[in-house]
């Protein structure tokens, strides 16, 4: 080990006792469980890069797409709706969550059980409370952890997951598994972490089903845009009942009429040059599962493909410079010094974001679709020189 990692321990050591520990006691963790979860954690200097670079926030929409519904994710799917289909459906019926958007987390997440992390929890959490981004967050997660092993009796030893601190088949949080997680098998234990997944699958269920899934309307659906359509009234803060984006002149994907689900937003991931989508209800509900507009959408097209759909048939701009979330930062610095207040400079594209763009765009005489990329940053950064 060199001598700025033995240094980086030590200063992880200190802060755990003379920080952590103190803040930690008075939400009510007794100090022996803390001693005895604390005692191997160590800072992981890894998890801080990985936390730089996640695909659904790094890659560009197309690229993270293709990943997310590859042909060998789409067939292990259905095999895996075929496989559980008696669990599957019992779940439905309890708790009103289709079979394939359980299946599709289940997928993303984990490869249906097969990557379900090696990290060791408590480290992972602490090195992000410490020096990762939304450390008041990841300190949060770390108690929550505690909290699992002072009232469910979890070794810390044996909590391993991902390196963002999530566990089991649907990569629960430790505050989900204090809240969501279920014991459908009804031997006592919430188990989301055993290779048998009828507790994991059942939690992911309860979990969309208490953040308000509704059943039997999908997620969203590819939508064609009429000729002339103003894309200022595009993005996830601004909603329409269907018959509203009909008048507008918005067809389903096939040319025919938009179905009626009630009210919805149309998405553009990839801005105006790229496809449109109509997504609804249900579609926020997925993000509150993964903040995350694109892994929204991979799980949705995931799930279609699941049940028997077909690809996604559209042209993305993939002559586009990609930016990564550094990008994003320095866009809403420059938006916001501009006076389009973004409200924020967190790398993250939100709808505060989104809507600062548009009225940016909006100024400049461009297509206000609130889509970031290198060329709004050239932009921005060309108009700050002046």
């Amino acid at each position: 080990m060199s001598l700025p990692d033995v240094l980086d321990q030590e200063a992880f050591q200190q802060w755990v006792h003379d920080t952590l520990r103190p803040r930690v006691l008075t939400r009510n963790i007794r100090p022996r469980v803390f001693a005895q979860a604390m005692a191997n954690a160590a800072f992981l200097p890894d998890i801080i890069e990985r936390q730089q670079n996640q695909k659904e926030f790094s890659l560009p929409i197309w690229e993270y797409l293709d990943i997310v519904t590859t042909q060998d994710r789409v067939r292990n799917g259905r095999q895996r709706m075929r496989r559980h289909r008696a669990l599957l459906n019992r779940i439905e019926q309890d708790f009103g969550i289709e079979p394939d958007i359980v299946v599709a987390i289940w997928g993303l997440e984990t490869g249906y059980g097969a990557n379900r992390g090696r990290e060791p929890i408590i480290s992972a959490l602490a090195s992000l409370a410490w020096r990762g981004r939304r450390a008041a967050f990841f300190e949060d997660e770390l108690v929550a952890a505690l909290r699992l092993v002072q009232s469910q009796g979890c070794a810390p030893a044996l909590m391993v997951g991902s390196w963002a601190g999530a566990m089991g088949h649907g990569q629960f949080m430790p505050s989900s598994v204090l809240d969501f997680a279920v014991d459908y098998d009804c031997d006592g234990i919430p188990a989301i972490c055993r290779d048998d997944p009828t507790d994991a699958l059942a939690s992911i269920a309860n979990y969309l089903h208490k953040h308000g899934w509704k059943t039997g309307q999908p997620w969203g659906f590819h939508v064609r845009l009429p000729e002339g359509f103003d894309h200022a009234l595009t993005g996830t803060d601004q909603t329409r009942t269907s018959s509203d984006w009909a008048g507008l002149g918005l067809l389903s994907a096939d040319g025919g009429p938009v179905p009626d689900y009630g009210p919805g937003s149309v998405l553009l991931p990839a801005g105006a040059r790229g496809p449109a989508f109509l997504i609804l209800r249900n579609f926020h509900v997925i993000t509150r599962y993964n903040k995350s507009e694109a892994y929204a959408l991979g799980i949705g097209l995931l799930s279609d493909r699941i049940k028997g759909g077909r690809p996604l048939q559209a042209d993305w701009p993939t002559d586009e410079r990609a930016i990564g979330q550094g990008d994003v930062s320095e866009i809403q610095f420059l938006l916001t010094s501009a006076g389009f207040d973004t409200f924020g400079v967190d790398g993250l594209v939100g709808p505060n974001t989104a809507r600062a763009l548009r009225a940016f765009q909006s100024s400049q005489g461009l297509v206000p679709d609130g889509h970031l990329n290198g060329e709004i940053l050239a932009l921005l950064r060309n108009l700050v020189r002046e």
